[in-house]
């Protein structure tokens, strides 16, 4: 037992999206102009923010650092996954494997906390006016993306501790683009059965609860501006739905990923890529472009 508790397993095969040279071809060219798109567009909402004075207020300070999450979000899986294109032998290290482990959990568990933070930020502001800049001062924000921090560094490495107790010594293919705990406990050789549904569940109860929490969060402020004028609801419906479209697509992925599994190979790697490439883009996409304020703030930062 002495033995086989000690990892083997030096580097993992990794299969990728497809095996056809011409479509990876394609997907090269159409996944690096994502990752540059959102790479550029998170540091200009960070530098923006940061620069513009009148973007001085807790919705864009939580917003800053939303985008901050997307750009190392973004960062653990898909430059691999772009120079993986080029190569016909697809290998990554045990380390590096575990570090996309920790880091992948790390700032997608904390960026789940800040959603939260968000949706919170703005009920005070619709539902409690008079009382936001009492309830959302600078320690609130600022703890409140400190918890954020503190709870995706505790989800991600009390899974990781699990991880590295594994042993590996046989299997070392992942049918995927990138580690993720599902995939990895597979290759362990023992039986996981349990052990799959209980780190499974850490992140899917975790995604669980903040989606719940969103949903009340956002249909409290739905239900209360109805009440005070229609012509509010209506505005208000309209921001609501650009942050619950984005809730709905980066949550739902993870649910069905670690909670509600379908165990169907390219229905697992299409969530992957719409949970690791896809979810990272629509923070500057939906959250700005709708925005007159940081429409305002880039032109007077052009000018």
């Amino acid at each position: 037992m002495e033995e086989t508790n000690q990892s083997v397993v030096s580097e993992f095969i990794i299969l990728g999206l497809c095996e056809s040279w011409e479509l990876q071809a394609f997907l090269l060219v159409i996944f690096s102009t994502l990752y540059l798109t959102t790479i550029l567009g998170n540091i200009s909402i960070m530098i923006i923010v940061t620069i513009d004075l009148h973007l001085h207020s807790p919705m864009y300070f939580l917003l800053a650092n939303l985008s901050f999450f997307d750009f190392c979000f973004s960062s653990v899986t898909t430059p691999k996954m772009i120079t993986d294109f080029l190569k016909e032998n697809k290998t990554i290290s045990f380390g590096d494997c575990m570090c996309q482990l920790f880091f992948g959990h790390f700032f997608g568990g904390g960026e789940m906390v800040l959603l939260v933070s968000m949706a919170y930020d703005r009920y005070v502001a619709i539902c409690k006016p008079l009382h936001y800049s009492s309830i959302m001062s600078r320690h609130m924000c600022i703890g409140l993306v400190i918890t954020s921090w503190v709870i995706g560094f505790v989800h991600s490495i009390s899974q990781l501790l699990i991880i590295l107790k594994l042993p590996f010594c046989g299997p070392r293919e992942l049918d995927s683009f990138f580690c993720d705990i599902p995939l990895v406990i597979k290759l362990a050789c023992m039986d996981t059965y349990i052990l799959e549904i209980l780190i499974n569940a850490n992140s899917g109860v975790l995604a669980t609860i903040c989606f719940i929490l969103l949903l009340i969060s956002y249909s409290h402020i739905l239900f209360t501006v109805k009440l005070q004028s229609k012509d509010g609801a209506s505005k208000a419906l309209s921001t609501c739905t650009a942050h619950i479209t984005v809730v709905v697509l980066f949550f739902g992925p993870c649910i069905f990923i670690y909670l509600w599994p379908v165990n169907i190979t390219w229905v697992d790697k299409f969530l992957a890529v719409l949970y690791a490439v896809i979810t990272p883009l629509l923070n500057p996409a939906i959250y700005t472009l709708r925005n007159k304020e940081i429409k305002n703030a880039v032109k007077r930062l052009w000018c």
